[in-house]
């Protein structure tokens, strides 16, 4: 059903002297139709109404959601000016208030998906060292894995509950999954040396903290499974809790992470030593400037001087696709290696949305 608000203000600016102008308000009121929490969008067309001059009969007919009368509306620029002041255009918004949908302006609603990690295409993935022992007693012959496969990565996070309680709390469900293919190993028949899992599910909420030119985004208390969906020595698993805050300065973009893993008492536990070499939390970093994106992921296990670096450049090709390079060094570039310490390095293709 539209919104008669919307509706009786279209109407009434048929009769307006500033018909020219019909073009900005119309974008302006699509603006607020398309918010997705309800009092926002209210509020929205309510900053239309209350933005003409006392008395204008238009205006008023269309707060009320009645039929526009034929008195001349306020001028389109002046309407379009009071949307911009109640609602900031999506373009201006930072590239993480727009991932998260952390303003009104970037609110998409619920069931609509959204890039959550990187989704990239790696054409030649190159490793120093493969680790072929856990194949070993699980395949006849083990597996003789080529030093160059192909990787890819997949993520999507998708809105299941927006304002929880009428507070300023979603609920997003995320998915991300990376394989490791074999696919120039023909002798071996191509196969996945290893895909990862992990389904996982958050509690975000905005932050509005300036320190220093710093500001602080949000923060995502989340619950994470991670397996590689293998069974007997090939098993990788874990579960963990975490908490991220997502800051900005400018073009940089940083989230840091702590962890808990939650089934590490388990007697059958495959991996019971993995944050050993994988830690209890990270750091990501991307830097956005002139159509390239910088990003590096750091962790670090202090006390058994263990972790990981993987640096990465996309840079513009087409649309939305760009080029991609990443490396990486340390432990647990995948679960099966999670205990295997390699250096790669990579090139293909990155989809950003």
């Amino acid at each position: 059903m539209k919104n008669p608000l919307r509706t009786a203000l279209l109407s009434a600016l048929a009769f307006s002297p500033a018909l020219s102008h019909a073009t900005e308000l119309e974008q302006s009121l699509e603006r607020c139709a398309q918010l997705g929490d309800p009092s926002a969008r209210l509020a929205c067309f309510d900053g239309l109404a209350k933005a003409a001059p006392k008395g204008d009969e238009a205006i008023v007919n269309a707060k009320a959601a009645a039929p526009a009368s034929t008195q001349p509306l306020a001028p389109a620029p002046a309407v379009a000016a009071a949307v911009a002041a109640n609602t900031k255009p999506e373009a201006q918004l930072s590239p993480t208030v727009q991932l998260w949908e952390l303003d009104p302006a970037a609110k998409r609603g619920v069931f609509n998906f959204k890039p959550f990690h990187s989704n990239y295409l790696l054409l030649a993935n190159y490793s120093s060292a493969t680790n072929d022992t856990p194949f070993d007693a699980f395949t006849p012959g083990g597996l003789k894995s080529k030093h160059v496969e192909l990787t890819y990565q997949l993520s999507l996070k998708m809105k299941a509950l927006e304002q929880i309680g009428n507070l300023p709390i979603d609920l997003w469900l995320g998915y991300t999954q990376q394989s490791f293919w074999q696919a120039y190993n023909r002798a071996a028949s191509s196969p996945f040396r290893e895909t990862n899992y992990q389904p996982e599910a958050l509690l975000t909420t905005p932050l509005h903290l300036d320190v220093g030119g710093v500001q602080f985004r949000y923060f995502n208390l989340a619950l994470e499974h991670q397996s590689n969906g293998q069974t007997s020595t090939l098993s990788r698993s874990w579960n963990r809790i975490y908490g991220e805050v997502g800051v900005e300065d400018g073009k940089l973009a940083v989230a840091l992470r702590i962890w808990k893993r939650l089934d590490n008492a388990r007697s059958d536990n495959d991996n019971i030593d993995i944050t050993n070499y994988m830690g209890h939390g990270d750091v990501t970093a991307t830097y956005r400037v002139d159509g390239n994106e910088f990003s590096l992921l750091a962790r670090r296990n202090f006390a058994y001087r263990r972790g990981a670096l993987q640096l990465g450049w996309a840079f513009p090709l087409v649309a939305n696709l760009k080029g991609y390079v990443q490396a990486f060094s340390g432990y647990g570039e995948s679960l099966i290696d999670y205990n295997y310490s390699q250096k790669s390095l990579g090139a293909g293709f990155l989809v950003a949305f």
